[in-house]
């Protein structure tokens, strides 16, 4: 059978048989997919590095009844800070399932790719507060998902100033007085206010570079959670490795 090159993430490995591997990786334009790695668990097998999860590489590959077929693979980045750090590792294992959850086969992921591949570079590279990265990637998920928030105005009455409520239920900001008639709508201050903004705007390599602070920092975390779960209407909640 004709092979092809893939590039893609490792979001999961399983032991198969003796010595072989099922994984199944994110790739961008053909979505998530099932691999069968033949021989990857053997001490020199070529495909050992290029196999294990959070691996990203080219794949060369051929696809079967099922599954894809692993012929060789070139790893490019395998994160491996996030493997010697536990903090890191659950963070980083969490927000794999995540995009376990939202990814299917055949679906168009090169935005979902890039923004999980920028966030474990964050994670595994740069000493940044895990809980603001993992903020900043759920927002900007779901607004990839079509759950982008609305900022331009007062979703219901199209007020453009003093918009410092966030409404859960609608979507978007509030002013004071909508607000009063919504019980989902969180205040929030104006660095917060910004840093939503920003979080759904910036540029892909640009997206984590910036830092908020205190009384913002839990506000943006809170809303960033609720809106997540809301959207996905499921709560995502951190479990513990071991």
């Amino acid at each position: 059978m004709a092979s092809t090159k893939i590039s893609g993430i490792v979001l999961s490995e399983n032991n198969m048989g003796d010595f072989d591997k099922m994984l199944t990786i994110l790739t961008p334009n053909v979505g998530k997919i099932s691999c069968v790695a033949k021989g990857a668990r053997r001490p020199r097998s070529a495909l050992l590095a290029g196999t294990q999860m959070f691996c990203f590489g080219e794949y060369l590959m051929y696809k079967g009844t099922n599954t894809y077929h692993i012929n060789s693979v070139e790893p490019i980045e395998v994160f491996y800070n996030i493997r010697t750090d536990l903090d890191k590792l659950k963070y980083a294992v969490h927000i794999n399932k995540i995009i376990k959850d939202v990814t299917h086969e055949n679906q168009n992921c090169f935005n979902i790719l890039q923004l999980l591949l920028n966030t474990l570079y964050v994670i595994s590279e740069i000493d940044k507060d895990l809980e603001l990265v993992l903020s900043i990637f759920k927002l900007r998920l779901a607004s990839i998902l079509g759950f982008r928030p609305k900022t331009e105005s007062c979703i219901n009455c199209k007020q453009k100033e003093n918009l410092h409520y966030f409404s859960l239920r609608d979507n978007g900001l509030k002013c004071e007085a909508c607000s009063k008639q919504d019980k989902s709508s969180i205040s929030m201050t104006e660095s917060t206010l910004n840093a939503i903004k920003y979080t759904i705007t910036a540029p892909s390599k640009k997206l984590f570079s910036f830092t908020i602070k205190d009384e913002s920092l839990e506000e943006f975390k809170l809303i960033s959670k609720l809106y997540f779960n809301e959207k996905m209407e499921k709560e995502y909640k951190m479990e513990e490795l071991f």
